[in-house]
């Protein structure tokens, strides 16, 4: 009977299984769809191909990484000349600048005769601190690495380190050895040089870069000047090459009053991004000019733009470079980073201030040259612009491409130097016997309080020019014929560069802006 029973419901049972094997299958294959492709192997690109291709078959022996590098720095040369690649090795060096600090001992140095002399040491920083003083040499660093002879680059990264962790450098003074342990710090790398009452009621501030810090920095100094009552301003933005955005679009809003467009970003992968003025700037009122120049890029271009877009400025100088684009950076996983183009950024009234690049990255390039040899940068009206005219709220004409054209134009000095007067700077000749004249007479200098004493009670004349002509004759330069022009404007100039030995960039602008055309012609405007 039971048998009987089992053969009825044997083709059932088998039905069964059968039905629920086939469901179990059906599943388990579109859970595993895709760990079947993970077995496959991924088919590599041709650019891999020839790069494997080479490190497994060439003649001779050669670095994947360089190739690599090589690979992209060509691939990138065919988009904008701003999409740039940054090898590991450099993109620390270039994120400290954008982040505006580093982790180091706090001193600025230079190499005289292959050796590491400190020209300047950074007050309360770790150095300061340690007992480091201006014309110490140092030689060594944790009594194995010799510094002399050694490179830029190695002695900054010798010096260079976690903050709070502590380097042994060997000194120098007055030719005495001697070993200072110094704890290392967060290094400020200020991107405000100087901010100080130029004129009665007028500051002057200078600024050379957008970084992290930027508008934190301009900020303090602008409310610094207000406490002293200004009521006129002038930002010099000469040599600002840019940096950071918002850093700028900040500034902006200090200047701009209620919802006015300060800048707006649009690109083909990106949304349309506008940055307004939100809140009551400190200088909405008072007399605003800004200096620039042909090295005056990028986010110092979306300042001058708004500011001239909305008639708050007078814009002085010469044209400036030229940059608008944007630029967002990725990390590779080589450890360097690319900066790609991503967006183009307008004016508030619509300018993008590019200058062409479609001939190339070496075209490009020679339109900077090319303003020293047409004259622009003595005449100004040379080269004028060619892009699309705009026309500001007060009726001024302003253009589109080819960067910012200054309101007043004032031209640079481009008056060629003797070529024994040139051989002092291009050989550090100059920057050297400053350096050594401070060190030797530090009791001296040392006794004038500001840039403004010193300017007004020391001059440089005979007996300094007889002490260089023979410190130069040591490097076979002589200064015995030098015309009269040359001698006058060289004094002029070992004044200035006393100046920033003494006080940094600080004493730099303070006494070059006592003759600087551009700065006089501002003062002009604001009276």
């Amino acid at each position: 009977m039971g048998s009987k029973k089992l053969q009825v419901w044997l083709p059932v049972l088998f039905a069964l299984v059968m039905i629920v094997g086939m469901g179990i299958g059906f599943k388990l294959r579109e859970k595993t769809a895709d760990v079947g492709s993970f077995f496959k192997l991924k088919k590599k690109n041709s650019i891999q191909e020839i790069l494997d291709l080479v490190q497994s078959k060439y003649v001779d022996k050669i670095g994947t990484d360089s190739l690599t590098e090589m690979a992209i720095e060509e691939l990138l040369s065919h988009l904008d000349p701003h999409s740039v690649y940054i090898p590991a090795e450099k993109l620390k060096f270039e994120n400290e600048d954008l982040q505006g600090n580093f982790q180091g001992v706090g001193v600025e140095f230079q190499l005289f005769n292959d050796t590491v002399h400190v020209v300047s040491v950074i007050k309360d920083g770790p150095s300061d601190k340690a007992g480091i003083k201006v014309g110490d040499m140092i030689v060594k660093v944790d009594d194995t690495l010799n510094l002399v002879k050694r490179t830029t680059d190695e002695i900054r990264k010798a010096l260079r380190g976690p903050e709070d962790s502590k380097v042994k450098v060997t000194i120098l003074r007055n030719y005495q050895p001697q070993q200072i342990t110094i704890q290392r710090g967060v290094i400020p790398l200020p991107a405000v040089d100087a901010a100080y009452l130029v004129a009665p009621k007028t500051g002057f501030i200078h600024i050379n870069k957008f970084s992290e810090t930027t508008y934190e920095e301009f900020m303090f100094a602008l409310e610094t000047l207000q406490k002293q009552g200004i009521d006129k301003l002038i930002v010099d933005l000469r040599g600002n090459g840019g940096g950071l955005l918002n850093e700028a679009v900040q500034m902006a809003d200090e200047f701009l009053d209620s919802d006015k467009l300060i800048v707006y970003t649009d690109g083909s992968h990106v949304r349309k991004a506008e940055y307004r003025a939100r809140r009551e700037g400190l200088f909405e009122k008072g007399k605003l000019v800004l200096l620039v120049d042909e090295t005056s890029a990028s986010a110092s271009e979306v300042l001058a733009g708004a500011l001239q877009d909305w008639d708050r400025a007078t814009i002085i100088g010469r044209r400036t470079f030229g940059k608008g684009l944007v630029q967002e950076q990725h990390q590779l996983s080589d450890g360097g980073a690319v900066r790609l183009t991503v967006a183009r950024y307008y004016t508030p009234l619509s300018r993008n201030i590019q200058k062409p690049y479609a001939e190339g990255r070496e075209k490009y390039e020679e339109e900077f040259l090319n303003r020293f040899n047409n004259g622009e940068l003595i005449h100004g009206d040379t080269s004028l612009p060619t892009g699309k005219q705009y026309r500001t709220p007060g009726g001024r004409v302003v253009y589109g491409g080819g960067g910012i054209t200054p309101d007043i134009f004032v031209g640079a000095d481009t008056s060629r130097l003797d070529k024994n007067v040139s051989s002092l700077y291009s050989r550090g000749i100059l920057q050297n016997f400053i350096y050594r004249f401070y060190v030797n007479n530090r009791a001296t200098f040392d006794r004038y309080k500001d840039p403004a004493s010193f300017t007004n009670q020391y001059d440089f004349g005979k007996a300094e020019w007889e002490q260089l002509s023979a410190f130069a004759a040591r490097d076979s330069v002589s200064l015995a014929s030098v015309p009269e022009k040359d001698r006058v404007e060289l004094l002029k100039r070992m004044e200035l560069l006393m100046a920033r030995q003494i006080w940094r960039y600080e004493g730099y602008y303070e006494v070059n802006n006592l003759t600087d055309k551009a700065v006089k012609k501002a003062l002009e405007v604001l009276k």
